[in-house]
């Protein structure tokens, strides 16, 4: 009996010793043009997002985070592979026919290939938009051990679509009527389930609230179904939408509720101390598909939305929560952005960064341990409307408009710190700040045959 009772004493030393050990699990979930003040936590005021508002109010909540640029696909590259867009391989919303993007190249290491070489177990749900299944941009040739969802974007502008993506299946749907959305998420919760066991890197890239507006007509919609005053949207492209603005909010507050699901699965499953959850938008707040990015608010008190280089096209909420590591109720005025992600999250879990970023580990502000190294600056480009270019340093940003027709090439120079809402163009009285950082322009800018900007 007292060799079964060491044994078991052992045993339980020897669990809660590799509980200790184990390595934290990472759950990222990417909001889908979500603006800046579309959750409570950042300011709304017409959407209920009660489970965002208390990841924020538990963790740490970021007030001058940036995404990779004002949309979706270089972004994310952005994103997955540490670098700012002067750097990284997808610039631009390049489609390819019938279906999918321009594909991350071989070459390309994401933050995802680091942590399976790592021994993590990888899973990517929602949209890519990074290569179409078999090219070299496919998600599991980027890291993903498991994906579900949209492989191209262009397929994500419809919720209820004739078809998804398993890894190299593709799941027909066309007749079914499936949310797919929901359905994405269903596959999301059973991915935590089958590695609760294991070291997991969980990303999700949502495709909430995205155009089209559309969700089922259920409770969530009914919250919203009579509380604004609506016109009717219709269109050739999207669909028809009667409420508009209570179908937005209602995709909104379902996109908060899948969040709240997610931590509540990590709860139940008794991993929530040890897995570090991370909250983004893509860009910013979108107007298609009868979005009403003002009538929300969306970009709160900043100028501009998707597309734009203004703040409210590159700010995203940023929110990260860590029981026990993090300390709650922190707020941060502190600079970071998507390619900051990759040595962040290599950081924390004590991979060796195996590529070239741009990004700096923020581990030290998301802990208030140690000292947060310090950047020169941030940088952001965008290919489409005549091109733009955007740097930051310091409370001083500069935009360059119309990049690709010199002779309708602009400059916009903001203080930030005295001019938030990038109101007043001081570019004319500034004229050696505007050089200082036309400089920084040059330096973050390496031409890409891909995507030319400059050339």
């Amino acid at each position: 009996m007292l060799r079964k009772i060491l044994s078991l004493i052992v045993l339980i030393s020897t669990v809660q010793a590799h509980a200790q050990t184990k390595r934290p699990n990472i759950v990222f979930i990417l909001a889908d043009d979500l603006g800046y003040a579309d959750i409570g936590a950042y300011g709304q005021q017409k959407i209920k997002t009660p489970h965002l508002n208390n990841l924020a109010h538990k963790g740490i909540k970021f007030t001058q985070f940036y995404t990779g640029t004002s949309v979706c696909a270089p972004s994310r590259s952005s994103l997955l592979t540490g670098q700012h867009t002067g750097h990284t391989y997808i610039r631009g919303n390049k489609e390819i026919q019938p279906e999918g993007q321009e594909p991350l190249a071989d070459s390309v290491i994401t933050i995802a290939m680091q942590l399976q070489d790592a021994g993590y177990v990888t899973g990517a749900f929602g949209k890519w938009g990074l290569g179409m299944v078999g090219t070299s941009g496919d998600p599991n040739k980027k890291g993903f051990d498991e994906f579900f969802g949209y492989n191209c974007q262009r397929q994500a502008h419809t919720y209820y679509p004739d078809h998804l993506w398993n890894n190299q299946e593709k799941i027909n749907l066309k007749g079914k009527n499936i949310y797919a959305a929901e359905l994405i998420h269903e596959k999301t919760l059973a991915f935590i389930d089958d590695n609760k066991d294991k070291s997991f890197f969980l990303f999700v890239p949502t495709v909430l609230p995205h155009a089209e507006l559309a969700a089922p007509k259920d409770s969530l919609y009914r919250m919203y179904e009579n509380q604004f005053e609506e016109t009717p949207y219709k269109s050739t492209h999207y669909a028809n939408v009667d409420k508009p603005r209570a179908m937005y909010a209602a995709m909104v507050t379902r996109l908060d509720l899948h969040v709240g699901q997610i931590v509540q699965k990590l709860e139940e499953l008794g991993i929530a101390d040890n897995t570090i959850i991370m909250f983004a938008s893509d860009n910013g707040a979108h107007q298609e598909g009868g979005a009403d990015p003002h009538f929300f608010k969306s970009s709160g008190e900043l100028k501009g939305i998707k597309r734009s280089l203004y703040e409210g096209g590159i700010r995203t909420p940023f929110i990260a929560f860590w029981p026990t590591k993090i300390k709650e109720n922190q707020v941060t005025d502190s600079q970071a952005a998507f390619w900051d992600i990759m040595p962040t999250l290599l950081s924390l879990t004590e991979t060796k960064n195996t590529a070239y970023t741009d990004g700096i580990s923020i581990v030290p502000t998301l802990l208030t341990k140690g000292k947060q190294q310090k950047r020169d600056y941030l940088y952001w480009e965008f290919h489409e409307e005549g091109g733009r270019q955007a740097v930051r340093q310091g409370d001083w940003k500069l935009i360059v408009q119309k990049v690709k027709e010199p002779t309708q090439t602009y400059m916009e120079l903001y203080n930030l710190k005295e001019d938030p809402s990038e109101s007043e163009n001081c570019a004319p009285q500034n004229p050696k700040k505007v050089e200082q950082l036309l400089q920084l322009i040059k330096e973050a800018h390496k031409e890409s045959a891909l995507f030319p900007l400059t050339s």
